[in-house]
């Protein structure tokens, strides 16, 4: 796991092992690191034309103490400060390394010249549009060639929560110090930092329980089939959803199941959507029910429920989410059933998993927050829906982010804009419904179907070998490629 860390914690947990450290030698372990890193981006550090963005802060003090190093191994190393203070000490080693510094209104031809560039402009603590001359110089280095890296955070990005708002340096790779901080893996943060390098400067010990956490591959473990498995010990999974209206969410929710690893698919709803399903996959036990307290009898035993795909939100569909929601089993509500449990909320109350997968105007209505609210702030929010309401919240969206009541939030980083079609959403709520029968908690079903799912929609998206580049997707082709994405975590 990719361990993230709030902004306050990492400054408590930096003054600690400060105290305990020679005065400046974090400083030195920071700019080491990202000294290094430089030096292997740069084909060759001797003659090489390296600039540094400098602000007033620590971060500013690092970009000087590596520009020293790169200094002393025979680049051609440019400060520019941005505003009138500059850290004396890391001036003073640039200046004894043989380094320069340059005014900000004669630094145009020099960041856009040079081979390599380092972005020491903010740090953790900045938050807020980047003010002047600081914006100027972060659009100069988007318009440069030279290899754009961040020290700590791309200067305009908040640090705590990924969040944007004006101009802010585009990094090819980030070096961030002790810890990830969560802005690093939130959009739209995220795609502002490159490839991101994590420093080791001994923080460790100090740091608490992380608040947010990103899966690597290995760290994705669905439920593998075992020799003693047959397909009710890898898990049944109920699937109410569709109606005659909306056909198509029946067919894609059943069909995420399917490929998501369910051991059985029992798909429940009114004649035509069962039709359509038992159509499409043959393997699916499907049961015509109607909307009535005790619908749930005729469709069979299930280990897990997904409920609300396409199913409507009216008073028909009102009574089939209220009985799904009434057994001792976990349960999905996705789509529909967001709606009727909006204005339903006391359905929530209940002992067994409850796991909600909304997007944002979803998740609107269930919390009382704008849509742009939760945009602009996602992580406050999914945070907030899963305190208040209390369940497992997946919040949609480019990054996708899973919260649990005094969890560390999950970040998914799989996620792909090609997954922004219709009914994909109905195939995550299948997969991950496919995923609580086979026995993961809410939280962990949640954030590995995310994973399977982003993977998948990466794996469909990218298409033959030999035609090159990525092609626009269906949800359909999102199921397709689902077992491929099973065999790269697997």
């Amino acid at each position: 796991m990719r361990y993230a860390h709030e902004v306050g914690k990492v400054r408590a947990a930096e003054q600690a092992l400060m105290a305990r450290l020679p005065d400046g030698a974090l400083m030195q372990r920071a700019a080491a690191g990202l000294a290094s890193v430089c030096a292997r981006l740069l084909p060759a550090v001797y003659g090489a034309d390296v600039v540094l963005l400098v602000g007033s802060g620590d971060n500013g003090g690092d970009a000087l103490y590596a520009g020293a190093r790169l200094a002393r191994r025979g680049a051609r190393v440019r400060a520019v400060p941005a505003g009138s203070k500059i850290h004396q000490a890391g001036l003073a080693a640039l200046r004894s390394a043989g380094g320069q510094v340059l005014p900000v209104e004669g630094a145009d031809a020099a960041v856009l010249g040079a081979d390599l560039i380092i972005d020491g402009l903010t740090g953790i603590g900045g938050t807020g549009a980047l003010r002047e001359p600081h914006a100027s110089l972060a659009r100069l280095a988007g318009r440069s060639t030279g290899t754009v890296v961040a020290c700590d955070v791309p200067s305009g990005v908040d640090a705590g929560t990924g969040r944007v708002d004006g101009p802010a340096v585009q990094a090819d790779v980030t070096v961030t110090f002790g810890t990830h901080k969560p802005g690093l893996l939130i959009d739209p943060g995220a795609l502002h930092c490159g490839v991101v390098e994590l420093v080791d400067i001994g923080l460790g010990p100090e740091l608490p329980d992380p608040d947010v956490v990103a899966a690597w591959p290995e760290d994705v473990q669905p439920p593998e089939p075992r020799p003693e498995s047959d397909k009710y010990r890898r898990g049944v999974v109920g699937i109410i959803a569709g109606g005659d209206e909306f056909t198509g969410a029946a067919v894609l929710s059943a069909g995420g199941a399917v490929h998501g690893g369910a051991g059985m698919v029992r798909f429940a709803s009114v004649r035509h959507p069962v039709e359509l399903v038992r159509q499409r996959f043959p393997e699916v036990v499907t049961t015509v029910i109607e909307p009535k307290p005790d619908a749930l009898e005729r469709v069979g035993r299930v280990q897990a429920w997904v409920v609300g795909p396409g199913l409507g939100t009216g008073k028909d569909a009102e009574i089939l989410i209220e009985a799904v929601l009434g057994t001792d089993l976990p349960v999905l509500v996705d789509a529909d059933g967001l709606t009727v449990v909006a204005r339903r909320r006391e359905l929530l109350r209940r002992t067994a998993p409850t796991l909600l997968t909304p997007h944002a105007g979803e998740l609107s209505r269930l919390i009382d927050a704008g849509r742009e609210q939760i945009e602009a702030r996602r992580l406050e929010h999914v945070r907030r829906a899963a305190a208040e309401l209390p369940v497992t919240v997946l919040l949609k969206g480019s990054t996708t982010l899973v919260a649990e009541l005094d969890r560390p939030v999950r970040v998914n980083p799989t996620g792909t804009s090609r997954l922004a079609t219709a009914g994909t959403g109905d195939v995550l709520s299948g997969l991950i419904g496919a995923l609580l029968a086979g026995g993961m908690s809410a939280l962990d079903a949640a954030a590995s179907g995310a994973y399977l799912h982003g993977l998948a929609g990466r794996i469909a998206a990218a298409g033959p070998e030999e035609t090159g580049g990525e092609s626009p997707i269906s949800a359909y082709d999102v199921i397709t490629a689902l077992p491929a994405a099973f065999r790269a975590v697997w």
